[in-house]
């Protein structure tokens, strides 16, 4: 999942293959070097050295506020322009309750992305 990835909390090891394994492996260092960019970024006038100052090499603080600031956006950059076939859409809206399927693939008939299931466990999903 998406933000697993982000998060730097994906359990998926992927395809043993070496062109694989390089492919995750660059993607994975890709994503290090841009919160590595962004970490220099907010800590340099001191404002979020508190918070981020002690992050480590990972920065798993910084993608984790950088994902809950920004997955609605990357939901709909994701799906909106998914077709209607898609079979990543589910039904998720309603907060589990009486779900109900996305309208349009983008969002729920109140407005809101179905993203509320990105915080469960990938082994319980």
């Amino acid at each position: 999942d998406i933000g697993d990835i982000i998060r730097g909390k994906d359990l998926y090891l992927g395809d043993k293959k070496k062109a694989k394994l390089n492919r995750k492996r660059k993607i994975r260092t890709e994503i290090e070097r841009n919160f590595q960019e962004i970490h220099s970024e907010v800590t340099t006038n001191g404002e979020l050295q508190k918070r981020y100052g002690q992050d480590g090499q990972n920065f798993y603080q910084l993608r984790e506020d950088w994902w809950y600031a920004n997955r609605e956006t990357v939901w709909k950059a994701m799906t909106c322009e998914a077709p209607e076939s898609a079979s990543y859409i589910r039904k998720t809206c309603d907060g589990g309750e009486n779900p109900t399927a996305t309208q349009g693939n983008c969002k729920c008939i109140n407005g809101d992305v179905p993203t509320y299931f990105d915080y469960v466990p990938q082994y319980l999903r």
